[in-house]
């Protein structure tokens, strides 16, 4: 049952601001964390994983859903639920001395949100087979394999967050208050 509702989920909620082919089955990339060692995205596997992907400029776009998020966690207990992780593109700061000033505003940004934030310094993201735009705010769900469910490029608009939550409390298992979240 349950991959037959992931697959469905899958096929019927991927949607975007700025839609692309999307990868089919799981989908990993080797990035950095900010003090520079490489880390797999498929580290995070075995809970769904909330993907942020942003460059310094749209970092604020998509603001309210990650409020909405963190109180939805503190509310309910959910922070273990599922992982968060916030990837920024620094493609275009990755020259000396511009790329050790990036990473040291990344590490006051973990300190500050709790939350690792990995560094794409060449692009990998933007590449096959996530072709994720680059100067944008991207959104991603994936489940607990790493497929990925939803994925939204962009200022999220209302409906398109309560899609979004709304596939997340499937995904994990609780109703988070959204019209369309149903246990």
């Amino acid at each position: 049952m349950k991959t037959w509702l992931t697959t469905a989920l899958a096929v019927t909620l991927v949607t975007g601001g700025a839609r692309a082919q999307q990868p089919s089955g799981a989908v990993d990339a080797t990035l950095r964390r900010s003090d520079g060692e490489p880390v797999r995205l498929s580290h995070w596997r075995g809970k769904p994983v909330i993907l942020f992907y942003e460059d310094k400029d749209s970092v604020r776009l998509n603001a309210p859903l990650k409020e909405r998020l963190f109180a939805l966690a503190s509310e309910r207990g959910l922070r273990e639920a599922a992982w968060v992780v916030a990837v920024a593109n620094l493609e275009k700061f990755n020259f000396f001395p511009a790329r050790q000033i990036a990473l040291s505003y990344v590490k006051d940004e973990e300190k500050k949100t709790g939350v690792p934030i990995l560094v794409d310094l060449e692009g990998t993201l933007g590449a096959d087979p996530w072709k994720l735009p680059m100067k944008t705010s991207n959104v991603l769900l994936l489940d607990a394999e790493g497929t990925v469910l939803y994925r939204y490029s962009g200022r999220m608009a209302d409906k398109d967050m309560e899609l979004f939550l709304a596939l997340l409390a499937r995904l994990v298992g609780v109703n988070l208050g959204t019209e369309e979240a149903h246990p």
